[in-house]
């Protein structure tokens, strides 16, 4: 091969490689967090708390079932795409008992919460959280799941309306 050839297929081996860089970068900018500016700082605040004390629940279940089923509003709709739907909330409770108490926990992927005003009834939650269950070998990585909630504020109380869980 020439030597004007052989730098050619170097220039292309070279623009290959920095498009394939530029290409990871921009599905690893996909899915990087903390760049969400909330346009309601105080409503943010509020959504993240509420999101940690309604897990908290979740997490010691098996101690605050109660606590955790008064998140839920009653006309709640649950929407989990490997379960299915479900549009009770007890259903939705049992569910929780049954195969997450005890040895589920969930953990909120950090700078991963975006929350939005829904005027005149409360706020979108949008953020990735992993599960880990107890039965799981030590050191087992757990995709980030994406979730959507749905926060009715009513008589001073948020409420859940609606889930959305994607894994």
């Amino acid at each position: 091969m020439s030597y004007f050839g052989e730098m050619k297929k170097n220039l292309v081996k070279h623009i290959a490689a920095i498009a394939g860089m530029v290409l990871f970068c921009s599905v690893l900018g996909l899915r990087s967090y903390g760049q969400f500016k909330p346009d309601d700082q105080a409503l943010y605040d509020t959504i993240v708390h509420e999101d940690s004390v309604f897990f908290g629940a979740y997490n010691t279940c098996a101690i605050h079932l109660r606590e955790y089923a008064d998140f839920y509003a009653d006309n709640l709709e649950f929407y989990h795409d490997k379960g299915g739907i479900m549009f009770s909330k007890t259903d939705v409770v049992e569910a929780t008992r049954k195969n997450v108490c005890g040895h589920t926990t969930r953990t909120l992927v950090p700078g991963s919460l975006e929350v939005y005003p829904i005027a005149n009834y409360g706020a979108i939650e949008i953020g990735f959280h992993t599960f880990t269950n107890s039965n799981d070998p030590p050191k087992t990585y757990h995709h980030p799941g994406r979730f959507v909630l749905i926060w009715h504020h009513i008589d001073g109380k948020w409420m859940i309306t609606r889930v959305i869980s994607l894994h």
